[in-house]
Parts: structure tokens; C-alpha cells; sequence
């Protein structure tokens, strides 16, 4: 084949990727801009209101039965006010807490986020390990895993320090070690349904290694 040839058939596909991206082009033009939501922090700060006997005016609660929730993930909180709702046709919603149901049916889309961004902007404060006795055991688990039983490290997903990873995994580190030993219960005993992951690895927990990694989450920071 000769390079005139070859000339022509590189132009021919050049011009045809050219045509192809002009027609993307056009069709993303007619469709209009994509709006992106705004999260309103002052309406997200109102709606807290509401929430205030068990979280505290700015998400840190200071029962331990009541999970901190500032300086969460503002797109995990929305998961989660998502998940409290009740299903379509009266299904149950992935997490059974008759409390939260009630707050959350009461929230439009609108409200979920403004309020999760508002708590995601909020400092949580600090915690502590409290069992010096679980404490090695706890770290074990949190940075290596328990090999044994094949469940892997905590800080694999949710970060060494305990950040978790925006959008993906929630942040752990600092949270009342009670409330972190109570969920992951619940997602062993089915009472919590929204993390097919998390229900795998709490069904091979014994009580002990959940109390020693909550505990041990607890101080990280």
C-alpha cells in the first residue's frame, strides 16, 4: 500500500473520530447544563434543630449510645437518612431504627443534604480507648485483620487514622466506642442491611474482637 494511500485512509479516520465528537458535542448541548446542588448550610443548621436531644446541637453527642455525626461524610449521612426511610410498598428500610424512621420520612431529598453537609462542616471532638486490656487486640484487628477468619484490616477502608475515604467509606475514628460496638451487632444480627460488606465481615466477629475494635477506634484521631 503505498503512503498516499495510507494518507487517506489516516485522514478518513480522523475525520470520522472528528464528526463523532461533534455529535457528542451537540447532544450534550441539547440536554442543557447539569445542575449541581448547592447544599444550603444555614437550612441544613435549622433542620438540626430537630436533632438536637440525641446529637447534640452540632453532631457530637455526648450519650454514647448516639453516634457523633459531626465532621462525617456529608454523602455518607445522606446514605444513611436514605436508608432509615421506609421502602416502596411498605418495604422495610435497610436500617431499622423506629426513631430515625420518624425524622427522616418528615426530610424531603432537599433537607437530607442540606443538613448532612451542614454536620459534615461541624469539628468533632475527640475520643479515647478506654480498655487498656482489649487495646492490643483492637489494634490488631483495626490495622491487620483477623487472618484466621479472612476478614481484613478496618484501615484498609477506613483509613490508618480512622477518615474513612469521602463518598466510599464513613469516618470511625473518635466515634463512642459503644455505638460503634452496637452497629456493627446490628449488622451481624440483620437489624442493619445497607452494607453487604460489613454484614460479611460482623457475621465472623466473636463479641469480644467487636468490643476491643470499637474500643480501640474510639481514640483514633
Amino acid at each position: 500500500m503505498g503512503l498516499t494511500m495510507l494518507n487517506k485512509l489516516t485522514m478518513l479516520k480522523l475525520s470520522s473520530l472528528f464528526a463523532a465528537l461533534m455529535f457528542s458535542m451537540s447532544v450534550a448541548q441539547a440536554a442543557g447544563p447539569v445542575e449541581v446542588f448547592k447544599p444550603d448550610l444555614a437550612k441544613g443548621k435549622e433542620i438540626m434543630q430537630q436533632c438536637v436531644a440525641c446529637h447534640g446541637a452540632d453532631g457530637n453527642a455526648s450519650a454514647p449510645i448516639y453516634p457523633k455525626i459531626a465532621g462525617q461524610h456529608a454523602e455518607y449521612l445522606y446514605k444513611q437518612l436514605v436508608n432509615f426511610k421506609p421502602g416502596k410498598d411498605g418495604e422495610k428500610p435497610l436500617r431499622n431504627n423506629a426513631i430515625m424512621a420518624g425524622f427522616a420520612a418528615a426530610l424531603s431529598d432537599e433537607d437530607m443534604k442540606n443538613v448532612s453537609a451542614y454536620l459534615a462542616a461541624q469539628k468533632q471532638t475527640l475520643g479515647s480507648a478506654k480498655n487498656k486490656d482489649t487495646l492490643a487486640l483492637g489494634e490488631k484487628i483495626y490495622r491487620g485483620g483477623i487472618a484466621d477468619k479472612k476478614i481484613p484490616a478496618c484501615a484498609g477502608c477506613h483509613s490508618p487514622n480512622g477518615a474513612g475515604i469521602p463518598a466510599q467509606y464513613p469516618r470511625l475514628g473518635g466515634q463512642h466506642a459503644q455505638y460503634t460496638e452496637s452497629q456493627l451487632i446490628a449488622f451481624r444480627d440483620g437489624v442493619r442491611n445497607n452494607s453487604e460488606q460489613m454484614t460479611a465481615i460482623a457475621n465472623k466477629m466473636s463479641d469480644k474482637e467487636m468490643k476491643a475494635v470499637s474500643d480501640y477506634i474510639a481514640g483514633l484521631r
